[in-house]
């Protein structure tokens, strides 16, 4: 017997609701959420109840690690950008030597540098206003130097981290 995608993903959601607990799910959901969500969306993704939802958002706010905006009358939950970012270079400096990270800086500016020359503009979003919408190796490459421009701050502040964690300590 075949199963259909509707029987897989149900077998997922009750493994998923078996193998965690509310708190781990919601904390799973928050944690992919860019844009705010009210508790009631939060809990239907988390598979708990709105009122669950609610207390483990808070809780999440809390400690940091989510953060809330108001539409209208909803407050809407959504991940602390700031704490991921931490956490980013926090994971960088503690898995790449300095010399590695110097050599990583280096090989991305050079890598902005040819977008730059190859398209003749100094941004991608100067290069996203020329680009027509056919154009796949224009609109690959956009989204390549993004990509670079983020993981180089990245790359960056993890320099730059480092230098201060370096300079408090002597």
């Amino acid at each position: 017997m075949t199963e259909t995608w509707d029987d897989v993903n149900e077998q997922v959601k009750t493994d998923w609701k078996d193998d965690t607990t509310p708190f781990e799910r919601v904390y799973e959901v928050v944690e992919q959420t860019h844009d705010g969500q009210s508790a009631a969306k939060i809990g239907e993704r988390a598979l708990v109840s709105e009122p669950t939802a609610r207390r483990h958002c808070k809780s999440l706010v809390n400690t940091g690690f989510a953060e809330t905006e108001q539409e209208g009358q909803t407050t809407l939950y959504k991940r602390n950008s700031d704490r991921v970012l931490m956490s980013r270079i926090r994971e960088l400096r503690e898995e790449v030597t300095r010399p590695e990270l110097l050599d990583s800086i280096q090989e991305m500016k050079a890598e902005i540098r040819r977008y730059e020359d190859r398209y003749d503009v100094v941004s991608p979003e100067e290069l996203a206003q020329q680009l027509d919408a056919d154009e796949t190796k224009g609109w690959d490459d956009l989204t390549a130097w993004r990509t670079t421009r983020q993981n180089l701050a990245v790359a960056q502040a993890a320099l730059a981290y480092d230098e201060a964690r370096h300079q408090l300590a002597v």
